[in-house]
């Protein structure tokens, strides 16, 4: 990290980078790629004052109920009793 980036912890315990714009600018690509990999998170400053915040996006997780929607498939009424008369073979 460059000398003047400052880290710090968030109340959860995670480090938090304060990094200037500048070297925002320049490092862009690479920053995103250790919040990627990493989850490490970054506040961007300008003149000393925090102005954005860099973090991983949450991974969406899929709801619970309604996941099965549609995975069933219905062949109609299984419970009355057939039409058709069955011959029976027997040996």
């Amino acid at each position: 990290m460059a000398r003047n980036s400052r880290i710090r912890r968030t109340s959860a315990g995670a480090h938090v980078v304060q990094i200037s714009a500048a070297q925002f600018k320049a490092r862009c690509l690479e920053l995103m790629d250790r919040v990627s990999g990493r989850r490490q998170e970054f506040i961007i400053t300008k003149h000393g004052r925090p102005v954005a915040k860099l973090v991983p996006i949450e991974e969406e997780r899929s709801p619970v109920f309604g996941y099965m929607k549609n995975a069933v498939v219905s062949y109609g009424d299984l419970i009355s009793p057939v039409e058709e008369t069955w011959e029976v073979e027997t040996d």
